[in-house]
């Protein structure tokens, strides 16, 4: 899955646009490596993503195409 819908998906970006401007900004890491938002997202990938002054790293549990609300939050693991 596409890095942009992932974060969209997951809920750690509320908004597909926004992850797209994160992303091109070069705030988006995998695996230690800054990630178009092209870049493939799959089980295991640690993303790290810059908030202005806030970092935030998650673990990618699972992928999926759509997801409820209540069960985005098991997609990924804080770190």
């Amino acid at each position: 899955m596409r890095l942009d819908k992932y974060l969209k998906v997951s809920r750690l970006i509320k908004r597909r646009t926004v992850a797209n401007e994160a992303c091109d900004a070069g705030r988006v890491m995998i695996n230690g490596k800054v990630a178009k938002a092209s870049a493939g997202v799959q089980a295991g990938d640690i993303l790290e993503i810059a908030f202005g002054q806030k970092s935030v790293r998650a673990e990618v549990l699972s992928v999926a195409e759509t997801v409820r609300k209540e069960e985005a939050k098991e997609m990924f693991r804080y770190l």
